[in-house]
Formats: structure tokens, sequence, C-alpha cells
């Protein structure tokens, strides 16, 4: 996430014209920035290790800490049990389901044999009635059976998505780099509780840096994507290259903190450059010079 302090100064770039006795250059001024990322702790508790130290660099994959899990690994043996418990009633369940079942088969065979005796007028309806109650009350028995075995089927379902949550905290409870750079905030120390998501450490990578600038309607046409761009640096003679990555589609007013009563009303377009910083030349939030050539 972008630093506050640095995005303003971002958007308040100077908009410079030329003075390079050459027309067809012009100069804005910009502040550089790198990826900056705020790890996360998508665990919360006590810091067991904070490995890293603020201002080291760090690959991707690194372990910057360590949480403690203590309290996670007893709920995850709690949910265990539960699960034990609950394949003990499953293979209850299912012995009750078997046998009602059968009772069920028996009860309507015998009513089936009942019905045709009745029909026949071999026994009477009072007989019939007697074993068709028997039937109806193993039926509603045999609908009990299910739903307790659907029931714990679900239980079953609902633990083992529980336990799956507690194994992932405890995996999360050991934070790692999400990709390289240097450590430029440390927010917590070894033996101090952070809570879920808060920030532990700022990591910022500057392999490639951005910047974004501001020009008129009127350059706007003489501007493409993927146009060089040269990148000049205070106290460093060499020159940097940049490329435009982006243009903004819509207009905006010029930045509040540059406008002047000439400038008030005008309109202008955000680009951004990307500038390729291998060799650690350019620093997080360091101001330089763009120089940019018309373009037919």
């Amino acid at each position: 996430m972008k630093n506050k302090i640095l995005w303003f100064l971002l958007i308040s770039v100077l908009l410079v014209f030329s003075c390079n006795n050459n027309d067809d250059v012009f100069e804005y001024t910009g502040i550089v920035e790198g990826i900056s990322v705020k790890v996360p702790a998508l665990t919360g508790g006590k810091i067991l290790q904070m490995v890293i130290k603020e201002g080291q660099s760090i690959k991707v994959g690194q372990l910057i800490a360590v949480v403690d899990t203590m309290e996670l690994i007893y709920t995850k043996d709690q949910i265990a049990a539960s699960l034990e418990e609950l394949l003990v009633q499953t293979e209850i369940a299912k012995t009750n389901l078997s046998r009602t079942n059968n009772d069920y088969v028996y009860a309507k065979e015998k009513y089936d044999r009942m019905n045709k005796l009745y029909k026949s007028s071999s026994i009477p309806k009072q007989s019939l009635d007697d074993i068709k109650n028997k039937l109806e009350s193993v039926e509603s028995t045999l609908v009990l059976a299910r739903q307790n075995q659907n029931s714990i089927e679900a239980k079953r379902k609902q633990l083992n998505a529980q336990l799956k949550l507690i194994e992932k905290k405890i995996k999360d409870a050991k934070i790692y780099a999400p990709l390289s750079g240097f450590v430029t905030s440390k927010y917590f120390e070894t033996g101090e509780a952070v809570m879920q998501l808060n920030p532990v450490v700022e990591i910022i990578n500057i392999n490639v840096m951005e910047t974004k600038i501001y020009v008129s309607e009127t350059r706007l046409p003489k501007i493409n994507l993927g146009q060089e761009v040269t990148i000049k640096i205070d106290g460093i003679d060499e020159d940097m290259s940049g490329e435009i990555e982006w243009i903004s589609p819509e207009s905006e007013f010029t930045p509040k903190t540059i406008l002047t009563p000439e400038t008030r009303t005008s309109l202008v377009y955000a680009i951004k450059v990307t500038i390729d910083n291998p060799n650690a030349i350019l620093k997080h939030g360091m101001p330089v010079v763009i120089q940019m050539k018309n373009e037919d």
C-alpha cells in the first residue's frame, strides 16, 4: 500500500516547461515509488519470534515472524476428538437405520398380505387396521433414522470445515515475505501481541519504480503508450530511461497544491511512468526529473 505522505507528494508534482532550448522536450518533476506492501498477520496472537530487522534486504518466501499457536493446537485436538466421537455415532446410526429398514420391509410385506386377505373377506378390517398402524409407526421410525444419519453427516462436514480453518490459521502463524525488497518498517517485536490482519512489517520492492506526472490537454496527442522517457536524478550524472505505462482516459483539474490563478481551471491527464531499477539507484520517495520528447 502506498505511503500516504509520499502519495500526497506524488499527486502534487510540479509541471515545468523545458528550459533546454529545445521546443520538443518537456520536463516534469515527480516522486518515484516502488511496490509497497504492509504484510499482515493472518493469525493473531503473541509473536514468538521476529526474524527480520528493519532495513534489511529480504527475499520472497523468507520467514518474517512466528505467532504462538498453542491455543489453536488445543482447539484442533478438541475438533479431532469430536470427529472420533461422531464416527462412533455414525456407526450406531447406520446399524439403527439398517435394522429399521428391515422392520419396515417386513411390515410392508405383512400389510400387503393382510390387504389381499381382507379383500377376499378372509380377515376382518380391524386386523388390517392394526397392521397398517404398525407399518406407519415403523415408517416414521425409518424417517427419523434417516434424518439422524443426515444430521450426523452434516455435523461431520461442519467439524471438518472447522478443522481445515484451524489448520490454515496454524499454517498462517508463520508469516512469510510475499515479495522481495527491503524491510522499511517493523511494527512489532518478539513478545508483543498482534491482532489478526494487523500489519507486522512493511516491505518495499524497488526493482521497478513508478511515478505519476500530469500533462496538459494540448500535450496529450503527442504522448504514446510505451514511449521512452529520460530520467534525471540529482547528484547522479548518468541518466536512466523509463517508459509510459498508462495514460488516464479522463481529465482532472490540476492538483490543488500547484494551482495558480492562471492554471486553476486547467485540465490535465495523469500519466504513469515505470522505470527499471535493477541496481537500486532510485530510492522510494526520491524526486526525479522526467524528460519527454514530442512524438508524432
